[in-house]
């Protein structure tokens, strides 16, 4: 994946998080969270931008939802994974 996928779908997420929920501080700890779950998910090969905003969407979402960081990654990478396979099944058409 590249550094600048990763930096801009974390960075979007990121502002958009902080629109919504104006009492958070920019350096709050979900931020540095949300790059460690993006930069986790180099292993998977995956390096597109638009499915990589999705999962920083969803694991923030899923982070306030749930509380957990680990339950949070999880549902993200389900969605991901969703995401994959419905962009694969629309290639092989």
């Amino acid at each position: 994946m590249s550094s600048q996928a990763r930096e801009g779908a974390c960075a979007f997420a990121w502002r958009n998080y902080l629109l919504l929920h104006s009492g958070i501080s920019e350096n709050d700890d979900r931020r540095s969270a949300l790059y460690s779950y993006i930069s986790n998910l180099r292993g998977t090969g995956e390096d597109d931008f638009d499915l990589l905003q999705i999962a920083a969407v969803a694991y923030l979402k899923k982070l306030d939802e749930l509380h957990d960081d680990e339950c949070a990654r999880r549902a993200a990478d389900e969605l991901l994974a969703e995401r994959l396979e419905a962009s694969s099944s629309q290639q092989d058409r």
